[in-house]
């Protein structure tokens, strides 16, 4: 499974327009109960990825860590987004186990390598 599954399926999300992109609009979205799941990137600063996970647990939304801000934001048509907030809960449900599934095969490759 390649990362690049995650970011087309991002795309079409963004092109169905139930994506919100940007780290306000999306804390505004979990606030509101509307984002189904949160995808931050690999690179957004600490005090961003402590908000979000806050504002997520709080509220009861998923949240998953993927991709630099720079994938994140070309998949959705942008220079660069750190944190994007899905609305909808079947492109939700496809886009976690897209990314779980990745991470899976990232920790066999660890654990095939020691």
């Amino acid at each position: 499974m390649t990362k690049e599954k995650v970011l087309q399926l991002l795309g079409l999300a963004t092109r169905a327009r139930m994506t919100i992109s940007g780290e306000e609009m999306s804390v505004s979205e979990v606030r509101k109960g509307k984002a189904k799941l949160v995808i931050l990137s690999e690179d957004a600063s600490d005090n961003t990825s402590k908000k979000l996970h806050d504002k997520c647990k709080s509220n009861g939304v998923e949240i998953r860590v993927f991709g630099s801000r720079y994938e994140l934001g070309h998949a959705i048509g942008k220079e660069e987004r750190v944190v994007i907030a899905v609305t909808d809960s079947g492109f939700a449900k496809k886009l976690i186990s897209l990314i779980e599934e990745i991470n899976r095969g990232r920790a066999d490759d660890q654990n095939s390598s020691t």
